[in-house]
């Protein structure tokens, strides 16, 4: 691979400008041997993903649409240099970017400017016009104007039925999705493009003090599918919220949705990796019935 990687970015001179690669080597940050580090002759380097080519199609979508809404002077979004053929693979080529857990203010703030801006602008509904990935999980294409119906519909849907194959049958959550979609749309949120995947492991903190947003799942989602997920499995400090709240504070009741918000990360988790997931996922369907029926 590291071969085939050093023959390949040695023919881009546009990308190369001048410079030379003087190493490739394997990192961490995803499946064995799918992340590497290239370094140039300038002192800079290139994080390289090699994966399937749908998912880094989807990745680089995700990527530049937050770009364009997000406030450079919080947050960076990375950049996407190039995407490059690696049959039957590709090669997505990003800046590499040292990642630090610093003061999360800016991170807060730049993420709630990125979602008011977007909510702002673009189409007036929920959903996505691609099919993605969340993880390696499928992240269905598709659009409404409810967002209780889309994610339910475009989200919550598919993974339940892939829960099928651990015995999480349809009679165990189908009283649930309609009353959940009805409770969610009552809340009636602005469309706004969201992360989609924002786990500590995605966002971080760079040394000038801006936030950093990487791997994203992004759709036009309630802003609170973000802060949400948030909490799912920590990372993020007091400062972060406070920074979010500094720019766009969230509304009542924000709380009260967070179970049924995670329950899409929880199952997808489950479908992939199995283990204690399965079981908190059926706490979290448990709850809701409690709450909703």
């Amino acid at each position: 691979m590291r071969d085939q990687l050093e023959q390949i970015l040695s023919k881009e001179r546009d990308l190369l400008r001048g410079r030379c690669l003087t190493s490739v080597e394997p990192v961490g940050g995803g499946e064995v041997g799918a992340c590497w580090r290239a370094d140039l002759s300038d002192g800079s380097a290139w994080f390289l993903k090699v994966s399937d080519p749908a998912s880094l199609e989807a990745e680089q979508r995700g990527l530049r649409s937050l770009r364009q809404w997000s406030d450079a002077d919080l947050v960076e979004v990375v950049d996407v240099l190039a995407w490059l053929p690696l049959e039957p693979q590709g090669i997505l080529v990003l800046p590499w970017w040292e990642m630090g857990t610093g003061d999360q203010f800016n991170l807060g703030r730049g993420l709630a400017r990125l979602h008011r801006r977007s909510s702002l602008n673009g189409p007036s509904r929920f959903g996505w016009d691609h099919d993605g990935f969340i993880g390696l999980g499928p992240q269905p294409a598709g659009w409404s104007e409810d967002w209780g119906e889309a994610f339910v519909a475009l989200r919550l849907k598919p993974q339940l039925r892939l829960a099928e194959a651990w015995a999480l049958h349809e009679n165990d959550w189908s009283s649930l999705v309609a009353p959940l979609a009805q409770w969610l749309g009552d809340h009636a949120p602005d469309p706004c493009l969201v992360h989609g995947d924002l786990w500590a492991g995605n966002a971080g903190v760079l040394a000038d003090g801006r936030g950093l947003l990487i791997d994203p799942a992004s759709w036009r989602a309630d802003r609170e599918v973000d802060l949400a997920m948030t909490q799912l499995f920590g990372g993020f400090s007091r400062r972060f919220y406070e920074g979010y709240s500094r720019e766009w504070p969230l509304p009542e009741g924000f709380e009260q949705r967070v179970d049924a918000l995670n329950l899409y990360h929880l199952l997808n988790h489950a479908n992939l990796f199995g283990g204690g997931y399965r079981d908190r996922c059926r706490q979290v369907i448990k709850r809701l019935q409690k709450t909703l029926l």
